[in-house]
């Protein structure tokens, strides 16, 4: 009892940046694990799993190749939000989030040639991260993850809620299959990150400009 209430104070003794940095963390979660859910590469990893019937190393190959997409992406988001002024930058982020959430609504399908039919020429791992991280190049989470380290600038803070996002919808994908996506509605999940972009827009716009600070 006394460690959970030295926690809890812990909690209330944070700074108000700290406390934004960590309610955005969990936003920023909750925006990538929805958009995961039918998304191209959580249908990868479903193909994956049935493919090669083992798990860990597909969720090692995922963790890996989200990492190192998510951290390239948040560097681009930063470097923009960077060489932008606080105006420009705000129309780029108010129109980004706008076209996300219309995006978000549109299912996606993979296509035959993502999903290996053969033995793979090298170990499941290598083979999970390559075609993980190539399904994530110019998709819908890549592309978020890009405009919400423009948003917040923080590349550690987003890599590591964007990466969280994937794993919360991909590890069940890989372990259990599409029971999961069964039971959810795809349709919901799909309109609930819809919502959270067109909140992220309504934001940015607000945002006074004079708190539009480039990171750095």
């Amino acid at each position: 009892m006394t460690g959970g209430r030295a926690r809890y104070m812990s909690l209330l003794s944070l700074s108000v940046p700290q406390k934004i940095m960590f309610s955005s963390i969990g936003l920023m979660t909750l925006v990538v694990a929805t958009a995961e859910i039918g998304d191209k590469t959580q249908l990868l990893a479903l193909c994956l799993a049935a493919r090669f019937r083992t798990q860990l190393p597909i969720v090692l190959g995922i963790f890996a190749a989200t990492v190192l997409n998510h951290l390239l992406a948040s560097v681009v988001g930063v470097s923009l939000a960077s060489i932008l002024t606080p105006e420009i930058l705000r129309w780029v982020l108010t129109i980004s989030f706008a076209l996300m959430a219309y995006w978000m609504l549109v299912p996606d399908k993979l296509d035959d040639v993502d999903c290996p039919t053969e033995k793979p020429r090298y170990s499941v791992f290598f083979t999970t991260a390559f075609l993980f991280f190539m399904a994530e190049m110019g998709d819908k989470t890549q592309l978020a993850t890009v405009a919400m380290a423009a948003h917040y600038q923080s590349v550690g803070a987003v890599v590591f809620a964007t990466t969280l996002g994937m794993l919360i919808a991909d590890v069940p994908a890989v372990y259990i299959g599409d029971k999961l996506s069964q039971k959810l509605s795809l349709v919901w999940m799909r309109r609930i990150s819809a919502a959270v972009f067109v909140a992220l827009a309504v934001a940015s716009w607000l945002t006074p400009l004079e708190q539009i600070r480039v990171a750095g």
